[in-house]
């Protein structure tokens, strides 16, 4: 799998190297190398035979230039590998690529691109959740609206919108952690998955290979290794994809002109607009939500690359070219780039207090109603006393307690103090600081061993 436009926009260099053609094609001696190693662990190969395949199992031999020449004459990718390996080989050229079948080297040579990249990704999720932590340990206390349908619905801690997103994103580690355990196979199986090339020793020839590659064996394929496996982790990428949309999205609602509740960061010398002088566009967030639509588009081609004719046909291979590489760039454009944006978060606790109080008590109604059933309303009448109220209030333009202390049906379960007390949003918060809590101490627990294993 090569990413072949080296100017691409997005992405880091360190995921943009794991997918250049240079490392391709390392990653394919590398197999070439295990296989001929493997072969001779069995016997079936001098050992000084492997120890030479190995030595020259480099691009510092092996170059693009040699094989891209030798490629245009015979059309076939592999076999310009195999070929240019075997000439920098001399009398041990004939050993190179014994018994194995083209996708043996390429969907080993993809298991070890994928294992490096899920790497990266894996450490981004891991800093993306400490930063959760640290943003709902640092507004716990801070109130803001929450909102359903767009709409005004009740207070909660502006913490917990972090220890929500939290939470998603650890099961995301979770289901991660999962896959890498047992779905990053290689192969060393043959044209049809029988190893007929490779004989009695096959089995023992594939365990070996996995083995000096540091990856598991898939147990039984055809020609290519299933592609439900590699659909798995493209719809996790997207799932993914689409979670980091989500968090953006809510930066960028919150970011408007007429909320400014929060603003993604924005530098001294940014520009905002070619014209507008005044403009702070949430970009970064904007970016992130973009590119999840380019993603999630590649799980439909990822689903359609499982059903293949027979034992396989290569209309899975042109896809995986262009999907595989790109969507792991662009997950990592979007992992970094809300990374910067949630660290450098401008948070204006005053403009969600002035939010909150141009509600003028509308979302206070709930409490009003829980109130007076614990007084012995009937809930399904109180919800309705105080339904009707609140819609005078949003025809009237007057405060719902100014609305509600002039009801007699409400006054009779409530006194004025009672309503003044019921209607101060900060005693309704529910048990949002526990949950909170229970979440926070658990994902803290899981981050420190994921830690652990990465070091």
């Amino acid at each position: 799998m090569v990413w072949l436009n080296p100017p691409y926009r997005y992405g880091s260099e360190e995921m943009r190297r794991i997918f250049t053609k240079e490392n391709w094609l390392q990653k394919m001696l590398d197999v070439e190398a295990a296989l001929a190693k493997a072969h001779a662990e069995v016997g079936n190969i001098p050992r000084e035979a492997a120890e030479y395949i190995a030595s020259k199992a480099s691009t510092k031999y092996v170059t693009l230039q040699k094989i891209s020449e030798i490629e245009r004459e015979i059309h076939h990718e592999t076999m310009a590998v195999v070929k240019a390996l075997a000439d920098e080989c001399g009398d041990y050229g004939g050993y190179v690529h014994l018994g194995a079948t083209s996708n043996d080297i390429l969907d080993t040579a993809m298991a070890l691109q994928l294992k490096d990249a899920l790497k990266i990704v894996k450490k981004d999720l891991i800093e993306l959740a400490e930063i959760m932590i640290e943003k709902a340990e640092t507004y716990k206390n801070t109130i803001c609206l929450g909102r359903t349908h767009g709409i005004a619905a009740i207070v909660m801690p502006f913490g917990f919108k972090f220890t929500v997103w939290l939470d998603e994103i650890k099961r995301h580690l979770e289901r991660l952690e999962e896959y890498t355990k047992r779905d990053i196979v290689g192969k060393m199986s043959g044209a049809v998955g029988t190893m007929a090339a490779l004989g009695e020793k096959g089995i023992k020839i594939q365990k070996l290979v996995m083995k000096y590659l540091e990856l598991k064996e898939a147990e039984i394929t055809t020609q290519i290794v299933s592609r439900d496996r590699l659909a798995e982790i493209i719809c996790l990428i997207s799932m993914i994809a689409s979670t980091l949309d989500k968090i953006a999205n809510e930066i960028r609602n919150l970011q408007r002109t007429e909320i400014r509740e929060v603003e993604e960061p924005f530098t001294t010398r940014q520009v905002g607009s070619s014209t507008m002088p005044h403009k702070r566009n949430p970009i970064r967030s904007e970016k992130v939500c973009g590119l999840a639509k380019v993603i999630r588009g590649y799980a439909v081609t990822a689903l359609e690359n499982i059903v293949l004719e027979h034992e396989r046909d290569l209309t899975n291979s042109s896809c995986e070219r262009i999907m595989i590489p790109e969507i792991f760039l662009l997950l990592d454009e979007q992992l970094k780039t809300l990374k910067k944006v949630l660290k450098g978060l401008v948070v204006y606790p005053e403009n969600m207090k002035r939010n909150i109080e141009a509600t003028k008590g509308l979302i206070m109604s709930e409490a009003v109603m829980i109130a007076m059933v614990k007084k012995g309303a009937n809930r399904q009448w109180a919800h309705e006393v105080i339904r009707n109220c609140a819609m005078k209030a949003w025809q009237t333009g007057k405060h719902l307690l100014e609305i509600l202390r002039d009801n007699p049906e409400i006054r009779k379960y409530l006194s004025k103090k009672e309503l003044e007390e019921v209607m101060k949003p900060e005693n309704y918060l529910g048990a949002s600081h526990i949950i909170m809590k229970n979440v926070l101490e658990d994902a803290k627990k899981y981050l420190m061993k994921l830690r652990e294993k990465l070091e």
